[in-house]
């Protein structure tokens, strides 16, 4: 964040129509903060990890930096809503930084979080707008394979079709309910990503107020595309240390190779027609 100021000027990925849009954008997990992160005591995680992020939260101030609260689990949705709720509720944090969440479409309850960070939105009013980053996301089969290990309906699509049709559906949600948050879209789907900018225009909104966002790695040709066509693209780059970052690594690797993937079917030579359908019923 220190090196930020002397990046060279690029006027279009630093502001929209509601201001100016931070050149440092950093994301953390809450179980990077606290090791008490766990569903049987929600409390005691939220309160050890809400001394580690507000630090954070205001050097990101002081830097006019955005920070990126990443969502990861269902058992600690509940619980990382609200420590930033909490937080960001404060008087000395309504004014900045500027600050993200993560909706996670597979969740079969996301259209109804959505609503609650909306609600919390609009009567936060915070300056600037709290980004709401939609994505599929990454846990899948942990989710599965927990629920079925206890007998219960899984919180996530199991089909991924209703997965994809979630997805479109909270991208309209989101992009209407603008300029309450502003709206990230972090998706390798073409599909996905041109209905996104698609209805985007369609409702009269302009490029710069919808960015879109891939992993480094796998969305290289992708970001390449959008940023010719002047899209607002961003990089999420992982960094850490090895050992600790082998298991999002692993999540990648089981997203990526499922033979449901786009990049899989991309590989595997599918139309262009096929993968820009819209999700079968």
């Amino acid at each position: 964040t220190d090196a930020a100021p002397g990046w060279p000027e690029r006027p279009r990925l630093e502001r929209d129509s509601i201001g100016p849009v931070p050149r440092a954008n950093l994301s953390v997990k809450v179980s990077a903060l606290t090791p008490l992160l766990r569903p049987d005591a929600p409390e005691r995680g939220k309160d050890d990890a809400a001394g580690r992020l507000d630090p954070l939260l205001l050097r990101a101030k002081e830097l006019g930096a955005h920070l990126h609260i990443d969502m990861e689990s269902v058992d600690s949705l509940e619980t990382t809503l609200e420590l930033v709720f909490d937080l960001l509720g404060e008087p000395r944090l309504r004014e900045g930084p500027s600050v993200g969440v993560v909706l996670q479409a597979y969740l079969r309850d996301s259209p109804a979080e959505l609503e609650r960070i909306l609600g919390w939105a609009g009567a936060a009013d915070r300056s600037p707008p709290l980004v709401v980053r939609l994505v599929k996301g990454a846990y899948w089969d942990h989710e599965v394979v927990e629920a079925r290990q206890h007998g219960w309906r899984p919180p996530v699509f199991e089909h991924k079709a209703d997965c994809d049709r979630n997805f479109e559906e909270l991208t309209r949600r989101l992009l209407d309910a603008r300029p309450l948050v502003r709206v990230a879209v972090g998706s390798h789907n073409l599909r996905s990503v041109s209905h996104a900018i698609a209805y985007n225009r369609a409702t009269g909104g302009d490029d710069a107020d919808l960015e879109l966002q891939v992993l480094r790695g796998l969305g290289d040709d992708l970001q390449h595309a959008l940023a010719t066509g002047g899209l607002q693209v961003r990089t999420y780059c992982p960094v850490g240390e090895l050992v600790a970052g082998m298991a999002y690594l692993v999540r990648r690797l089981l997203e990526n190779t499922s033979n449901e993937s786009f990049l899989h079917e991309q590989a595997r030579g599918v139309s262009i027609d096929e993968l820009l359908a819209p999700p079968p019923p």
